[in-house]
């Protein structure tokens, strides 16, 4: 009898039950990455070409990600990029 050893870490465990609620995920990423970009187009990121494209082109390309059913390790790091971002921008707009 041999036992076999599971090598996977942290990062790998978290993509495999990703992918097990991936509909779930993606329901909560749409929302998020939606109202977000929105919020921060419309706290002044609309002012200036550079700062609503660092907004457009990250959620679009987390939408399309996920309306092309990619895999869960490409939508993550998409989505808290873009995520990062608009938080980032609403702050500054914000006390700006």
């Amino acid at each position: 009898m041999e036992a076999k050893l599971n090598h996977s870490n942290g990062v790998e465990a978290m993509f495999k039950v990703s992918e097990f609620n991936r509909f779930g995920l993606i329901s909560m990423i749409i929302l998020i990455v939606g109202c977000l970009g929105g919020v921060a187009v419309g706290m002044g990121a609309i002012t200036h070409v550079a700062t609503l494209a660092l907004v457009i082109i990250p959620t679009m390309t987390t939408l399309s990600l996920l309306l092309s059913v990619s895999p869960m390790k490409w939508i993550l790091p998409a989505a808290l990029f873009c995520v990062v971002t608009d938080i980032v921008l609403i702050t500054f707009y914000a006390f700006n």
